[in-house]
């Protein structure tokens, strides 16, 4: 029987690289993992490779102490843009220069908008580095990172040259053990629609997966933000499936896909002031808008797994509370749209 994850998965974009957030993360887990919570979510650039870190030890604290195991938890890293490093004294873009570049990891005919690469040996760096920081042997789930940014610098066809020699190459990180599945997070990417030049298709995606690997491939996930600021994913149909147009958190689903929620409240942003009435009335019994809003997030039909950034202790036990909630049926949700 393969691991049930928890509807609330913590996130580690925001901060600054510094002590003082890697400590806040650093106890945001140890409080997630005590409220249920085994979903964990990074990418290498976050933070200068320090959200990474922080998880890292986080976690090793955690299997040393006996509160969890290594297969209890579900660990995604990203891979794709240039990260800094910030326990490196170099200025970041001399890391970058000197770390990428010179070495030729990253070959410089393939870099798209000066900051982002997925040439099969920049990635199997990548995922390298990321395992090194995470201390693990292993990484659950590895996301091309934000891959429209390619859009912005080549032609279709380059890009789906350049894609499925990217996804070769996870297909071989797999065989190797570094990853056990991999997948495409996104921004803007899977919610908006086909005629959009940054526009990604998950049955184009899967189409390569199988042209590379055949039915054995292990493209599992999507990411894209869905939340009540963001959601698209909900309710608009941005992707073709073979069965009509459908909205991407639907669409991921008839084709066999999880689907992670990204900026689940926005960034802090939903969690700041009072929600529409319609909203707690929605959601009865929560008593704040960070709550209602992570409510809807984890509760969109199709949704695997609401990623919810949290570096303080206390607002993770706000958020995290709700694992002894249900998520409200998917009709609720669509209601809100009616």
């Amino acid at each position: 029987m393969g691991l049930s994850l928890s509807s609330i998965g913590l996130g580690t974009y925001l901060g600054e690289d510094d002590a003082a957030v890697d400590a806040g993360y650093e106890a945001s887990i140890a409080a997630g993992l005590a409220a249920g919570i085994n979903v964990f979510d990074t990418a290498i650039n976050y933070r200068g490779q320090k959200s990474e870190r922080a998880i890292g030890r986080a976690l090793a604290k955690a299997f040393d102490e006996g509160r969890t195991q290594r297969d209890e938890v579900f660990v995604s890293t990203k891979g794709g843009y240039f990260p800094h490093d910030g326990d490196d004294p170099r200025p970041p873009r001399r890391y970058v220069q000197e770390s990428f570049l010179e070495s030729g990891l990253a070959p410089k005919d393939e870099i798209a908008q000066q900051c982002h690469c997925i040439a099969p040996s920049y990635l199997r760096d990548q995922v390298a580095r990321s395992l090194e920081n995470l201390g693990l042997s292993t990484v659950d789930l590895y996301y091309l990172h934000n891959v429209e940014t390619q859009l912005g610098a080549v032609d279709r066809m380059t890009f789906r040259e350049r894609m499925k020699r990217a996804i070769a190459a996870l297909e071989e990180e797999v065989g190797a053990g570094r990853i056990a599945a991999w997948g495409i997070a996104t921004w803007d990417g899977l919610r908006v629609p086909p005629e959009h030049p940054e526009h990604i298709s998950m049955a184009e995606v899967l189409g390569m997966a199988k042209e590379i690997a055949g039915d054995g491939h292990h493209f599992r996930a999507v990411q894209l933000p869905s939340s009540l600021a963001m959601a698209q994913g909900v309710v608009y149909r941005s992707q073709e499936t073979g069965e009509g147009r459908r909205a991407a958190l639907a669409a991921a689903t008839t084709l066999g896909l999880a689907a992670f929620g990204s900026a689940s409240i926005a960034h802090g942003q939903l969690a700041a002031g009072d929600l529409p009435e319609e909203i707690a009335e929605a959601f009865p019994g929560l008593q704040t808008s960070a709550q209602q809003a992570l409510q809807f997030a984890r509760s969109a039909p199709g949704v695997t797994s609401a990623l919810v950034g949290v570096s303080s202790p206390e607002h993770a036990l706000e958020d995290f509370a709700l694992a002894k909630i249900a998520p409200v049926a998917p009709g609720r949700i669509l209601g809100l749209f009616a």
